[in-house]
């Protein structure tokens, strides 16, 4: 589903990424660790095509996203991939419908469709009756979950997610890290999670340690029992 073959990144003099090759099939649940500065978040941005390697290649879905233009890049994109971040980055302005909608507008789905996909997400997650408020109104652990909806709303095949419960308490940090097994029963996405959370780590189907931007532990070691 995604496979990485010799994927480096340097930011000036420091190389941040010395050669990454690694394979997640469809609908894992796969966790990345390690210390601060060892590469977790430059990774997911490379493979969520935020940001782009400087040597090596990053296959989703049999598409070798390097090999791109910038317009169908955003549109891949937007058509197969989900964000959540760690401080949910909703739009305040706008209400928790609205800011699901963003990603189905920019993709152009028929608004009565996409209102139905809403309507099902949030029915799903519990939070039918908040459809109408604005972020200000929402708890902590309401906003991640309205970010989690937002990054569904294009059925994509893949969530990346960046410290997802970072933000959150211990309650609310045990909610979204089953929810996300919820969400894969239920639709068949992939998740790839950058964490410092161990607990959430330990749950996955496997866990992906970097040290020094490279791969420190063989995938086969770290498969779930």
């Amino acid at each position: 589903m995604i496979k990485l073959s010799n994927i480096t990144k340097s930011f000036g003099n420091l190389q941040v990424l010395k050669g990454i090759d690694l394979e997640i099939a469809k609908g894992e649940v796969v966790s990345i660790v390690g210390p601060s500065g060892a590469g977790k978040t430059t990774l997911l941005q490379i493979m969520g095509t935020l940001d782009k390697a400087d040597t090596g290649s990053v296959v989703i879905n049999g598409t070798d996203i390097s090999q791109l233009s910038a317009n169908k890049l955003a549109d891949f994109r937007n058509q197969n991939i989900g964000f959540v971040f760690q401080f949910h980055q909703l739009l305040p302005e706008f209400t928790a419908e609205e800011n699901i909608l963003i990603p189905a507008m920019i993709g152009g789905v028929k608004k009565s469709e996409a209102k139905k996909r809403c309507a099902e997400l949030l029915e799903f997650l519990g939070l039918t009756d908040r459809a109408k408020h604005k972020p200000a109104e929402l708890s902590g652990g309401e906003k991640q979950r309205i970010a989690v909806a937002r990054a569904l709303i294009n059925n994509p095949s893949v969530i990346f997610a960046d410290e997802p419960s970072g933000s959150l308490d211990s309650k609310n940090k045990q909610e979204l890290h089953q929810l996300f097994f919820d969400l894969r029963e239920k639709y068949g996405q992939t998740f790839v999670i950058v964490t410092h959370d161990e607990e959430l780590a330990k749950t996955t189907d496997r866990t992906i340690h970097i040290v020094d931007g490279l791969i420190q532990v063989s995938e086969t070691q770290l498969v779930s029992e």
